[in-house]
């Protein structure tokens, strides 16, 4: 709750910075409220900003029912407690859905009825109120880093209060910082969700107004009714899937790995139980850190390459139809489906596998049976599904959403294609 209120004294600052600054650097003769609006599209941003730490730690804060539900249904065994932490994940998308729905379209009207452009090329206005209103949500970020910096911290001083065999009410306390660091993650998670998302928005703008700019030709509508189009949209929602998938399996094959190179060094080393030798720490960092960059090339080609591949693949296709903006439009839904679909796993990623490991620290600290019964032994099983979840496979679908915009702004010469037909210039050649 200090955190909370904390936050809250941020942003009201936030707030009235916001309004200085534009009121001295948006304030136009021709327009003078102009400056006001701008103003409330930050105050959107910063507002936005505070609701989803607010979302974020009612699903994943023990305090609250939704972790406890998981913990409860944990008493039943594993099964249950995998299917209370899909549900609880699931359900958490949708207050933040709604909380970007509201701030886009509201940001984007402020935008509009500031009255710098003309009534026929307001929509400029509108993308430049959302583009505030990201700044405002990010003029926050001091904050937010702060608390994502918390969550380590905790983590690593419980684990040296372990391995010092510290007493037990000692760990008890660090468990306590833990869950705390296990929900400023989280916040930190559904933040960079709703930056993400404000920010894709505005880059899909370019893009359209880019395609304009090298076409020669308005590209301001993505009919998706063609059934091209419609395709691309399918790849871009099945990227994120499989983008996401591979990013856990790279999690799974090294966590095999890790678990094989401890049984064997438990079995070459008995004394490691009775402290009397010390384990290969070395051995088990490198087999994380090798792995970590090894694992990471094929996801990370999946996403630099796709939208190449798709782009020049139907710009070839439509030059042959005779319809030279067909590959923009692909990959204009391309880009759509994979941010909407990349927003909802994103926070279904991070929440659900922060649930779980909360419902693990509210067990531990002695609710239904406490350490060593067969719920903590469920709990853990659950903690173990969502670690992938929340530190792997979340985090990296923000990264993909603005990957695959920032590719598609940098190549969109690549997938415009000339006004004349493939079929026009065959027949034109001398024979």
């Amino acid at each position: 709750h200090d955190r909370q209120r904390c936050f809250l004294v941020t942003i009201v600052i936030a707030i009235a910075g916001f309004a200085l600054l534009c009121r001295c650097f948006l304030h136009v003769a021709h327009a003078p409220d102009a400056w006001k609006w701008f103003a409330a599209c930050g105050a959107v941003g910063i507002v936005c900003a505070y609701f989803f730490v607010i979302i974020t730690q009612y699903y994943t804060d023990y305090e609250y029912n939704k972790v406890q539900s998981i913990a409860e249904a944990s008493v039943t065994g594993a099964a249950t407690n995998i299917i209370a932490g899909l549900a609880v994940g699931m359900e958490s998308t949708a207050m933040p859905v709604i909380l970007i729905s509201f701030s886009l379209v509201a940001a984007y009207n402020f935008g509009c009825a500031s009255g710098v452009a003309p009534k026929d090329n307001e929509g400029v206005a509108g993308l430049f109120g959302t583009a505030v209103a990201t700044m405002g949500m990010l003029s926050t970020a001091a904050f937010v880093l702060t608390m994502s910096s918390f969550g380590p911290i905790a983590d690593n001083a419980g684990g040296i209060v372990e391995m010092s065999q510290q007493p037990e009410n000692v760990r008890v306390i660090t468990d306590k910082l833990d869950a705390v660091g296990n929900v400023t993650k989280a916040n930190t998670k559904g933040f960079s969700v709703g930056s993400a998302a404000l920010a894709c928005f505005l880059l899909f703008s370019a893009f359209l107004d880019e395609v304009t700019i090298y076409s020669k030709e308005e590209f301001k509508v993505v009919d998706i009714a063609v059934p091209e189009v419609f395709v691309g949209g399918l790849c871009g929602s099945m990227l994120v899937f499989l983008f996401s998938s591979w990013a856990m399996q790279a999690v799974g094959r090294t966590a095999q790995e890790v678990v094989m190179e401890v049984r064997r060094q438990f079995r070459e080393r008995p004394g490691i139980m009775d402290y009397s030798e010390k384990p290969d720490y070395y051995r088990c960092v490198a087999i994380v850190a090798k792995s970590g960059l090894r694992e990471m090339v094929k996801p990370g080609l999946l996403a630099v390459l796709s939208p190449i591949v798709i782009g020049v693949t139907f710009r070839l296709f439509g030059q042959y139809k005779g319809q030279p903006l067909l590959g923009c439009q692909v990959l204009a839904a391309f880009l759509m489906f994979a941010t909407a679909t990349g927003i909802m796993m994103a926070l279904f990623l991070n929440n659900a596998g922060g649930a779980w490991d909360n419902a693990k620290k509210y067990v531990e600290t002695g609710k239904h049976g406490g350490k060593g019964s067969d719920t903590h032994k469920a709990v853990v099983v659950g903690d173990t599904v969502g670690d992938p979840c929340k530190d792997t496979a979340g985090p990296s679908v923000h990264v993909l959403m603005k990957l695959l915009s920032t590719v598609v702004m940098v190549l969109t010469p690549l997938f415009v294609a000339p006004a004349r037909p493939l079929g026009a210039g065959l027949a034109a050649m001398p024979r």
